[in-house]
Protein backbone atom coordinates (compact mmCIF):
# COMPACT_ATOMS: atom_id res chain seq x y z
CA UNK A 1 0.00 0.00 0.00
CA UNK A 2 1.35 3.43 -0.95
CA UNK A 3 1.82 5.93 1.86
CA UNK A 4 0.24 9.41 1.46
CA UNK A 5 2.68 12.11 0.35
CA UNK A 6 2.53 13.92 3.69
CA UNK A 7 3.55 10.74 5.53
CA UNK A 8 6.48 10.19 3.18
CA UNK A 9 7.62 13.77 3.79
CA UNK A 10 7.31 13.31 7.55
CA UNK A 11 9.34 10.08 7.44
CA UNK A 12 12.08 11.86 5.48
CA UNK A 13 12.18 14.73 7.98
CA UNK A 14 12.34 12.35 10.96
CA UNK A 15 15.25 10.56 9.27
CA UNK A 16 16.99 13.90 8.70
CA UNK A 17 16.55 14.81 12.36
CA UNK A 18 18.30 11.59 13.40
CA UNK A 19 21.03 12.06 10.81
CA UNK A 20 21.49 15.69 11.78
CA UNK A 21 22.69 14.65 15.23
CA UNK A 22 25.84 13.10 13.75
CA UNK A 23 26.36 15.58 10.92
CA UNK A 24 25.82 18.52 13.27
CA UNK A 25 28.69 17.56 15.54
CA UNK A 26 31.22 19.42 13.40
CA UNK A 27 28.99 22.29 12.27
CA UNK A 28 27.73 25.40 14.09
CA UNK A 29 24.64 24.76 16.19
CA UNK A 30 21.35 25.29 14.34
CA UNK A 31 17.77 25.73 15.53
CA UNK A 32 16.40 23.46 12.83
CA UNK A 33 17.53 19.96 11.88
CA UNK A 34 16.92 20.90 8.25
CA UNK A 35 19.15 23.96 8.13
CA UNK A 36 17.55 27.19 6.85
CA UNK A 37 19.97 29.53 5.05
CA UNK A 38 18.72 33.02 4.19
CA UNK A 39 20.16 33.80 0.75
CA UNK A 40 21.98 37.16 1.07
CA UNK A 41 19.89 37.73 4.18
CA UNK A 42 16.12 38.08 4.25
CA UNK A 43 15.84 40.39 1.26
CA UNK A 44 12.11 40.21 0.75
CA UNK A 45 11.66 43.75 2.05
CA UNK A 46 15.26 44.93 2.50
CA UNK A 47 18.11 45.05 -0.04
CA UNK A 48 20.32 41.96 -0.25
CA UNK A 49 23.55 41.77 1.77
CA UNK A 50 22.67 44.73 3.97
CA UNK A 51 22.64 44.86 7.76
CA UNK A 52 18.85 45.22 7.67
CA UNK A 53 18.49 42.07 5.55
CA UNK A 54 20.62 40.14 8.03
CA UNK A 55 18.69 41.45 11.03
CA UNK A 56 15.43 40.44 9.37
CA UNK A 57 16.80 36.93 8.81
CA UNK A 58 17.55 36.79 12.53
CA UNK A 59 14.03 37.99 13.33
CA UNK A 60 12.33 35.24 11.30
CA UNK A 61 14.45 32.48 12.85
CA UNK A 62 16.81 31.42 10.04
CA UNK A 63 19.85 29.35 11.00
CA UNK A 64 22.33 31.04 8.65
CA UNK A 65 22.71 34.13 6.52
CA UNK A 66 24.72 33.97 3.32
CA UNK A 67 27.43 36.64 3.30
CA UNK A 68 29.36 37.43 0.08
CA UNK A 69 32.87 38.66 0.86
CA UNK A 70 34.99 41.01 -1.25
CA UNK A 71 37.92 43.41 -0.76
CA UNK A 72 38.26 47.13 -1.49
CA UNK A 73 41.23 48.74 -3.22
CA UNK A 74 42.68 49.75 0.15
CA UNK A 75 42.30 46.29 1.69
CA UNK A 76 39.04 46.44 3.64
CA UNK A 77 36.63 43.51 3.72
CA UNK A 78 33.12 44.39 2.56
CA UNK A 79 29.97 42.44 1.75
CA UNK A 80 28.65 42.44 -1.82
CA UNK A 81 27.63 39.66 -4.18
CA UNK A 82 28.68 41.15 -7.53
CA UNK A 83 32.21 42.20 -8.42
CA UNK A 84 30.70 45.52 -9.55
CA UNK A 85 28.39 47.86 -7.66
CA UNK A 86 26.28 48.72 -10.71
CA UNK A 87 23.30 46.40 -10.11
CA UNK A 88 22.66 47.11 -6.44
CA UNK A 89 23.78 50.72 -5.83
CA UNK A 90 23.69 54.22 -7.25
CA UNK A 91 27.34 53.87 -8.31
CA UNK A 92 29.36 52.15 -11.01
CA UNK A 93 32.57 50.18 -11.19
CA UNK A 94 34.41 47.32 -9.53
CA UNK A 95 34.54 47.11 -5.77
CA UNK A 96 38.24 46.23 -6.07
CA UNK A 97 38.88 49.62 -7.69
CA UNK A 98 37.22 51.56 -4.86
CA UNK A 99 38.46 52.62 -1.44
CA UNK A 100 36.38 51.98 1.66
CA UNK A 101 35.47 55.67 1.69
CA UNK A 102 34.19 55.37 -1.89
CA UNK A 103 32.10 52.35 -0.95
CA UNK A 104 30.59 54.04 2.10
CA UNK A 105 29.42 56.92 -0.08
CA UNK A 106 27.26 54.59 -2.16
CA UNK A 107 23.58 54.03 -1.47
CA UNK A 108 22.14 50.57 -1.96
CA UNK A 109 18.91 50.45 -3.94
CA UNK A 110 15.99 49.86 -1.63
CA UNK A 111 12.30 49.06 -1.58
CA UNK A 112 11.50 50.33 1.89
CA UNK A 113 12.76 53.90 1.28
CA UNK A 114 15.38 53.68 3.99
CA UNK A 115 19.01 54.46 3.33
CA UNK A 116 21.15 51.33 3.11
CA UNK A 117 24.90 50.97 2.64
CA UNK A 118 27.32 48.23 1.64
CA UNK A 119 28.45 46.94 5.04
CA UNK A 120 31.94 46.11 6.21
CA UNK A 121 32.45 42.50 7.19
CA UNK A 122 33.14 43.65 10.76
CA UNK A 123 29.66 45.19 10.92
CA UNK A 124 28.01 42.00 9.71
CA UNK A 125 29.91 39.89 12.24
CA UNK A 126 28.81 42.24 15.02
CA UNK A 127 25.16 42.08 13.91
CA UNK A 128 25.18 38.27 13.73
CA UNK A 129 27.23 37.34 16.79
CA UNK A 130 25.30 34.99 19.08
CA UNK A 131 22.16 35.36 16.96
CA UNK A 132 22.71 33.59 13.65
CA UNK A 133 25.40 31.62 11.84
CA UNK A 134 27.22 32.85 8.75
CA UNK A 135 27.50 30.98 5.45
CA UNK A 136 30.53 32.85 4.14
CA UNK A 137 30.63 32.86 0.35
CA UNK A 138 34.34 33.53 -0.02
CA UNK A 139 34.48 35.56 -3.25
CA UNK A 140 37.69 37.63 -3.25
CA UNK A 141 39.52 38.15 0.03
CA UNK A 142 42.61 37.26 2.06
CA UNK A 143 42.14 34.18 4.23
CA UNK A 144 44.33 35.34 7.12
CA UNK A 145 42.65 38.75 7.28
CA UNK A 146 39.21 37.18 7.09
CA UNK A 147 39.90 34.71 9.88
CA UNK A 148 41.45 37.44 12.04
CA UNK A 149 38.24 39.49 11.82
CA UNK A 150 36.13 36.41 12.55
CA UNK A 151 38.20 35.59 15.65
CA UNK A 152 38.24 39.20 16.85
CA UNK A 153 34.44 39.20 16.64
CA UNK A 154 34.22 35.95 18.61
CA UNK A 155 32.43 34.29 15.67
CA UNK A 156 34.91 31.46 15.07
CA UNK A 157 32.28 28.83 16.00
CA UNK A 158 29.48 30.42 13.99
CA UNK A 159 30.92 30.36 10.47
CA UNK A 160 30.93 27.94 7.54
CA UNK A 161 33.11 28.92 4.56
CA UNK A 162 32.03 28.27 0.98
CA UNK A 163 34.98 27.83 -1.37
CA UNK A 164 34.63 29.22 -4.90
CA UNK A 165 38.07 28.09 -6.09
CA UNK A 166 39.99 24.88 -5.42
CA UNK A 167 43.13 26.80 -4.37
CA UNK A 168 41.18 28.42 -1.53
CA UNK A 169 41.00 25.00 0.18
CA UNK A 170 44.73 24.82 1.00
CA UNK A 171 44.75 28.42 2.27
CA UNK A 172 41.88 27.80 4.68
CA UNK A 173 43.30 24.49 5.88
CA UNK A 174 46.57 26.23 6.68
CA UNK A 175 45.12 29.30 8.43
CA UNK A 176 42.03 27.83 10.13
CA UNK A 177 42.05 24.02 9.86
CA UNK A 178 39.12 23.76 12.27
CA UNK A 179 36.63 25.84 10.26
CA UNK A 180 33.93 23.83 8.43
CA UNK A 181 34.36 24.14 4.66
CA UNK A 182 31.80 23.79 1.92
CA UNK A 183 32.10 23.54 -1.86
CA UNK A 184 30.40 22.28 -5.01
CA UNK A 185 31.41 19.11 -6.83
CA UNK A 186 32.44 19.12 -10.52
CA UNK A 187 29.47 19.01 -12.86
CA UNK A 188 30.62 15.77 -14.50
CA UNK A 189 30.76 13.82 -11.23
CA UNK A 190 27.94 11.29 -11.41
CA UNK A 191 28.92 8.26 -9.34
CA UNK A 192 30.00 7.22 -5.85
CA UNK A 193 33.54 6.39 -6.95
CA UNK A 194 34.08 9.90 -8.26
CA UNK A 195 32.52 11.48 -5.19
CA UNK A 196 34.65 9.33 -2.90
CA UNK A 197 37.82 10.44 -4.71
CA UNK A 198 36.73 14.07 -4.47
CA UNK A 199 36.04 13.84 -0.72
CA UNK A 200 39.47 12.33 -0.12
CA UNK A 201 41.11 15.26 -1.93
CA UNK A 202 38.96 17.94 -0.32
CA UNK A 203 37.91 17.12 3.23
CA UNK A 204 34.86 19.37 3.41
CA UNK A 205 31.95 19.33 5.84
CA UNK A 206 29.23 20.30 3.38
CA UNK A 207 28.55 19.82 -0.32
CA UNK A 208 26.47 22.30 -2.29
CA UNK A 209 23.72 21.40 -4.76
CA UNK A 210 24.20 17.66 -4.93
CA UNK A 211 20.81 16.48 -6.21
CA UNK A 212 21.12 12.72 -6.78
CA UNK A 213 19.50 11.01 -3.75
CA UNK A 214 21.99 8.11 -3.94
CA UNK A 215 24.97 10.47 -3.88
CA UNK A 216 23.39 12.54 -1.10
CA UNK A 217 23.04 9.36 0.96
CA UNK A 218 26.65 8.42 0.16
CA UNK A 219 27.86 11.88 1.29
CA UNK A 220 25.86 11.64 4.53
CA UNK A 221 27.29 8.20 5.23
CA UNK A 222 30.73 9.82 5.02
CA UNK A 223 29.64 12.49 7.54
CA UNK A 224 29.26 15.19 4.88
CA UNK A 225 26.08 17.28 4.84
CA UNK A 226 24.38 18.40 1.63
CA UNK A 227 22.73 21.81 1.31
CA UNK A 228 20.60 22.67 -1.70
CA UNK A 229 19.78 26.04 -3.27
CA UNK A 230 16.04 26.38 -3.78
CA UNK A 231 15.81 30.04 -4.76
CA UNK A 232 13.32 30.21 -7.61
CA UNK A 233 10.45 32.47 -8.75
CA UNK A 234 8.16 29.53 -7.92
CA UNK A 235 9.82 28.77 -4.59
CA UNK A 236 7.42 27.45 -1.98
CA UNK A 237 6.22 24.30 -0.16
CA UNK A 238 6.13 22.15 -3.32
CA UNK A 239 9.79 22.82 -4.11
CA UNK A 240 10.79 22.44 -0.46
CA UNK A 241 9.06 19.05 -0.20
CA UNK A 242 10.74 17.90 -3.40
CA UNK A 243 14.16 18.89 -2.02
CA UNK A 244 13.51 17.18 1.33
CA UNK A 245 12.55 13.95 -0.42
CA UNK A 246 16.04 13.91 -1.94
CA UNK A 247 17.44 13.70 1.59
CA UNK A 248 19.28 17.04 1.76
CA UNK A 249 20.25 18.46 5.15
CA UNK A 250 19.87 22.19 4.47
CA UNK A 251 18.10 24.60 2.11
CA UNK A 252 19.20 28.04 0.93
CA UNK A 253 16.13 30.16 0.35
CA UNK A 254 14.88 33.56 -0.70
CA UNK A 255 11.89 33.03 1.61
CA UNK A 256 13.34 32.17 5.04
CA UNK A 257 10.25 33.11 7.03
CA UNK A 258 8.01 30.92 4.89
CA UNK A 259 10.44 28.04 5.06
CA UNK A 260 10.77 28.24 8.85
CA UNK A 261 6.99 28.12 9.17
CA UNK A 262 6.79 25.26 6.68
CA UNK A 263 9.32 23.17 8.60
CA UNK A 264 7.47 23.76 11.87
CA UNK A 265 4.26 22.48 10.32
CA UNK A 266 5.91 19.51 8.63
CA UNK A 267 7.52 18.27 11.83
CA UNK A 268 4.35 18.37 13.98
Amino acid sequence: MNLPTYKITLVVIISLISLGKSLGQHLPESKHKVVVIAHRGNHVSAPENTITAYKEAIAVGADYVEVDLRTTKDGHLVVLHDSKVDRTTNGQGKISDMTLADVKDLQVFNRNRKTHRIPEFKEVLLACKGKINIYLDFKEADVAQTWKEIEEAGMNKQVVVYLNKKEQYAHWKQVAPQVPLMTSIPEDMKNEEGLNTFLKEMKVSILDNLTDPALIKFANEHNVAVWLDVQDPKEGPALWKEALRKGVNGLQTDKPEGMVNFLKQETL
